[in-house]
């Protein structure tokens, strides 16, 4: 394994749910759980990025680093760079960007993000998982992401992609037809030096109709390698009822 850091980026100020990382989960804040993952998963350092005094004060004593940035970073990328700023990363660190709201993240995945870029010539990488079944095909927020023979994104949507012509012609209610159809997984890696340029970026127009910060990153012309993960990812928590699911899953017998 190649050797690497995790950053969390926090934001208390979540739209569909306010106060996100200090929700309780199993009678714990939500970020004390994602924490908890990145520290599994044998990251030489793990930091919190976070926009309230608050979400810094929840992580306290779990073994991992916090820091207070901006409350007006535009994005989780903005956040992180702040981040590698202050705590003085050099550019050739491996930085996992782990999202704030994923309190079930496989420390294999985190470690398999880390160690794609590693092998990668790629500027990012990142994780996806293969969709077995037409709903989620059709999520919007669900998103899809093709890749080459060598394990780089093409592109990435909300769109059913690829676009099964005759199969979807044929039946759109029918059955999900055979194909390479990806999910993608909201997890990233890359070397602190692409990080800042990556928020340094315009935002493309790729990105702001499809709502993908990703986008910007190969409308601008760089590369991001693709796996499959190695251990599945369950849902997030963005609104009261993923929160919901969540402490129904955790409370499930394993």
């Amino acid at each position: 394994m190649p050797d690497f850091v995790v950053a969390i980026p926090a934001r208390f100020a979540a739209s569909r749910l306010p106060g996100k990382p200090l929700r309780l989960l199993g009678g714990r804040p939500l970020v004390r759980h994602v924490a908890e993952r990145a520290l599994e998963a044998g990251a030489r350092e793990v930091w919190v990025a976070a926009d309230d005094p608050r979400i810094l004060d929840a992580v306290e004593g779990s073994g991992v680093r916090g820091v207070l940035t901006s409350p007006d970073h535009p994005s989780g990328t903005d956040r992180l760079a702040e981040c590698a700023a202050l705590a003085g990363w050099a550019d050739e660190v491996i930085v996992v960007n782990l999202q704030g709201d994923e309190p079930f993240a496989p420390p294999a995945g985190i470690c398999a993000v880390a160690a794609l870029l590693d092998r990668s010539d790629c500027e990012m990488a990142t994780l996806a998982a293969p969709i077995l079944d037409r709903a989620t095909l059709f999520d919007p927020n669900a998103v899809k992401v093709v890749a080459d023979a060598h394990e780089r994104a093409l592109y990435f949507s909300r769109a059913p992609i690829p676009w099964d012509r005759d199969g979807f012609a044929d039946d759109m209610d029918a059955g999900l037809p055979a194909g390479p159809w990806l999910r993608h997984i909201g997890i990233y890696a890359y070397r602190v030096g692409f990080l800042r340029r990556f928020a340094a970026l315009p935002a493309g127009q790729l990105e702001q109709i499809e709502k993908l910060e990703q986008l910007r990153v190969l409308e601008a012309g760089f590369r991001i390698a693709v796996a499959t993960t190695p251990e599945a990812f369950p849902p997030g928590v963005d609104t009261p009822e993923d929160l919901a699911r969540a402490e129904a899953h955790l409370q499930s017998p394993a």
